[in-house]
């Protein structure tokens, strides 16, 4: 959801004199019929489809906003209270909180920078400020923005606003997101603008960016699936958007369909494999497994949340009801598995250490991880790796048989070492400190490298420059 960009055309190698008037009129027809194309889009293509809201999905969407003991069906239009109370929910959903808040102090305002390849696009404040904010915005153009990437005075909107998911959205799910919007606390506050290499601040460019990555139009549920597949399949492809962290892009930042949910790089974090290849991806998790880290960012054994996943559990999947919770497991077991040539599962490595007591007395020389380990990680994470408190809610993970420590990729456990995590849910309050301000880049290196060889993927290695450019991503 990130960038834009354009095709470039090989040079064609010099024809013979005569036939060169033939070649610039073929050139001209060829152009012309390209730019018919982009006029038929413009005036036919977003804005002539249709919404189309089978009721399979809608009952389905009523029955999640609504509590477990709450079984009536609703006699009529959603009253005002109902509208923004389903429209909070769709929105956390949507982990709307996580792009448009950089400050705390100021929820919904805008202002995070977002690294793309092609510059920094900051996100826009959405409060209902009537100047910086969306106030002065109608219905239709929130709808325009949500389904074809349209500001309000026309603009091509970059795709690090998921448009190209939130197309999906049913117009009365859209139109309930905006209600709840429209009663939060208006801040006059605006963000920084985009920082972005020419030509790709040239914003009309995203018509052809459109035309090769994003198809418009709503979800249309499959009849011959269950409601909680097309429940699921509404969240994961629509509101939650979970393919654009989850997926691979193209040179041009759009999604690689063929590899879809099949695990991405952003910003230095690995978002995982969510297929259900039973090595690279979670097939060998259970349901129940699934839907507690979702729910609460930690299945024992298999992952503990941290960095963007963390933030996505403690803004958005925590609140989610056990009927979606339960759908978009279904669906995520029927897509297609993607092997990511993994031989065996990211949790299914490591084993307790036993060197504690060889380090005992000795003295300190140079950089060493297993001595970093002891004096930083044990108190938590005990001197074994095993963990303190067990999987109790709030316990402290154990380091074996966890997905972050056994990846092929050591990104994700260097960035935890660095930034520490910081994930509050209903069931705890996680919290581990940054060692990035007093442990420099190889003291980091090192560290790392102890923890995957001892208690992870021991291919999994990391050196002190990439730790560099790690500090420096956003």
């Amino acid at each position: 959801m990130l960038n834009h960009s354009s095709r470039a055309q090989p040079d064609r190698p010099l024809r013979p004199a005569p036939r060169r008037r033939f070649g610039g009129a073929a050139l001209a027809a060829a152009f012309s019929v390209f730019s018919l194309s982009i006029a038929w889009h413009e005036a036919r293509g977003p804005r002539a489809q249709q919404s189309d809201e089978l009721p399979i999905t809608q009952a389905y969407a009523d029955d999640a906003a609504r509590t477990p003991d709450d079984t009536a069906a609703p006699a009529g239009p959603l009253a005002n209270g109902d509208l923004i109370k389903r429209g909070q929910y769709l929105a956390r959903a949507a982990d709307c909180a996580a792009c448009h808040t950089a400050d705390k102090s100021r929820p919904f305002a805008g202002g995070l920078p977002i690294s793309t390849p092609f510059g920094t696009i900051v996100t826009p404040n959405i409060t209902p400020d009537p100047d910086t904010g969306i106030g002065r915005w109608t219905d239709a153009d929130f709808i325009r923005a949500m389904h074809e990437g349209i500001g309000k005075s026309g603009e091509r909107l970059y795709p690090a606003f998921p448009y190209t998911a939130y197309t999906r959205v049913t117009e009365q799910d859209v139109l309930a997101i905006r209600a709840y919007l429209n009663t939060l606390q208006p801040i006059h506050f605006t963000p920084p603008a985009n920082s972005l290499k020419f030509p790709f601040n040239q914003r009309w460019l995203m018509v052809f960016w459109n035309m090769f990555n994003f198809t418009e139009g709503r979800f249309v549920p499959d009849p011959q699936k269950s409601a909680e597949w097309n429940r699921g399949a509404y969240l994961v492809e629509g509101l939650a958007h979970c393919g654009e962290c989850h997926t691979p892009r193209n040179f041009m930042q759009g999604l690689k369909s063929d590899a879809r949910l099949s695990g991405a790089v952003l910003a230095g974090w690995h978002a995982f494999n969510i297929t259900p290849d039973k090595l690279s991806g979670v097939g060998a998790w259970s349901d129940a497994e699934l839907r507690a880290y979702l729910a609460t960012g930690a299945a024992p054994g298999r992952a503990n949340a941290a960095g963007p996943m963390g933030e996505v559990v403690a803004n958005s999947t925590q609140y989610l009801t056990p009927v979606d919770l339960r759908s978009i497991v279904v669906y995520l077991r029927s897509v297609p598995p993607v092997s990511g040539g993994d031989t065996r599962s990211r949790h299914d490595w490591g084993a307790p250490a036993d060197d504690v007591t060889g380090l005992r007395g000795t003295a300190v020389k140079g950089v060493n991880g297993a001595q970093l380990f002891v004096a930083n990680c044990a108190s938590c994470h005990n001197w074994s790796g095993q963990g303190v408190g067990a999987s109790a809610p709030g316990a402290y993970p154990s380091l074996i048989h966890n997905s972050t420590v056994g990846a092929s990729d050591p990104n994700n456990l260097a960035l935890v070492i660095l930034h520490g995590v910081n994930r509050t849910t209903a069931h705890a309050d996680v919290m581990m400190p940054a060692f990035g301000g007093h442990l420099d880049d190889e003291q980091i290196a090192a560290l790392t490298n102890y923890v995957t060889r001892q208690f992870g993927n021991p291919q999994a290695t990391i050196g002190a420059s990439r730790v560099a450019k790690l500090r420096t991503l956003q």
